[in-house]
């Protein structure tokens, strides 16, 4: 039986180029860090940096991962993205199916599904 569903996140993360969120996407499910990550872009993001409001494109990445792995998630992107402060930002998934949410716990925990 799966973990009820706000055991659950979908994390975020942006980046500046399609093959750095595709580095990023690989390497958190080869670590079982999440059990699925898509990436959507690009997209034009606005946003204040030092003072100023910049216009960049983006890549999103949407990584579905335990909230028992979140803090391993946060450091994982801390140490390997190329941002100097990587949006890293959570929202509960508070409704799945039943099969879905337990292929999600299978494909996060240490002993995989």
């Amino acid at each position: 039986m799966p973990a009820a569903p706000a055991e659950f996140l979908l994390v975020m993360t942006t980046t500046d180029s399609e093959a750095e969120a595709a580095r990023l996407a690989g390497g958190l499910v080869e670590a079982r860090l999440a059990a699925c990550v898509q990436v959507v872009g690009p997209m034009l993001s606005t946003y204040r940096w030092r003072g100023q409001v910049e216009r960049a494109a983006e890549w999103l990445c949407l990584i579905k991962t335990s909230a028992e792995r979140y803090g391993t998630v946060e450091r994982w992107l801390a140490e390997q993205h190329s941002y100097d402060t990587p949006e890293v930002t959570a929202v509960p998934i508070s409704q799945g199916s039943h099969a879905y949410l337990g292929w999600l716990a299978g494909s996060v925990s240490a002993a995989g599904a």
